[in-house]
């Protein structure tokens, strides 16, 4: 609990900042702890503020709207003075993951390793750098920020996307392949993306209210081919992020859960 109605107005909001830094950096892995919650008050006329602060491992996005439902649900029961009553809880966080182990044995993702080990993945040159022997640090980046007015968002969130059919996912991937890969002399690039993680895989396991980190991430070629006009480029991009199979988690499976270490170690490479 953290007291800021004394304070003058010009003063709450660096103190409020600065609790909330400490909160963050006081998060420990190894040690604990993974969850700080602080009550900000500021008044009678400006209430208070709830900050909720979770390592990254123990939470990815959809457990954050898990957790904000029920605990604006368990608030109104309390102001009516109900009794608290959430919903049931879904499969454990580690059944999820055992479940996983067994799944990635199976001989059924047998047939995704044609697609994870395509010889394009390895012909895909490497980013230029200046300095090969660089920092490659958070604090050694320097930013670039380009930003889009109205007009431009509308068209690219509304506009392209009811004419070919995609996804915003599709077109901004299709931009950044475009302006990287002729970058690195080649039409083609290689980058990681993220999905949620949460697949419907097994009919015993339901993890619509489960708290964690289920995020998935995967390597993919995107080759909007060399000179495409914008709109041939989209369409290939967007056949390309269909391709993978289940949204990309067997990668993961594969990589790091299948007991074969020749085959781990070619995933890898």
């Amino acid at each position: 609990f953290v007291d800021l109605c004394s304070l003058p107005e010009i003063s709450r909001r660096e103190v409020l900042e600065k609790a909330a830094a400490e909160a963050q950096r006081s998060l420990h892995l190894g040690e604990g702890p993974l969850l700080r919650v602080i009550l900000f008050d500021l008044g009678p006329e400006q209430g208070q503020r709830l900050l909720i602060v979770v390592h990254h491992l123990a939470i990815d996005g959809v457990s954050w709207r898990i957790l904000l439902d029920d605990l604006w649900t368990a608030y109104q029961q309390k102001r009516r003075g109900d009794s608290i009553d959430l919903p049931d809880k879904t499969t454990s966080f580690k059944r999820w993951a055992e479940r996983l182990t067994e799944y990635a044995q199976e001989a059924e993702l047998d047939a995704e390793k044609p697609y994870w080990l395509s010889p394009q993945r390895r012909s895909i040159p490497a980013l230029p750098v200046d300095l090969r022997r660089g920092e490659n640090s958070e604090g050694s980046i320097k930013p670039v920020i380009v930003a889009l007015d109205e007009e431009q968002t509308e068209q690219l969130l509304r506009k392209v996307p009811e004419i070919y059919g995609t996804q915003i996912n599709d077109v901004l991937l299709t931009a950044f392949a475009q302006a990287v890969a002729p970058w690195t002399g080649s039409t083609a690039v290689l980058l990681d993306l993220e999905g949620h993680g949460r697949e419907e895989l097994f009919e015993d396991v339901d993890i619509t209210r489960t708290v964690g980190w289920f995020t998935a991430v995967y390597p993919i070629v995107l080759d909007p081919g060399a000179e495409s006009p914008p709109g041939e480029a989209l369409k290939a991009v967007k056949e390309q992020l269909r391709a993978v199979p289940q949204r990309g988690i067997g990668y993961g499976l594969l990589r790091y859960l299948r007991d074969d270490e020749a085959l781990r170690a070619e995933l890898a490479a």
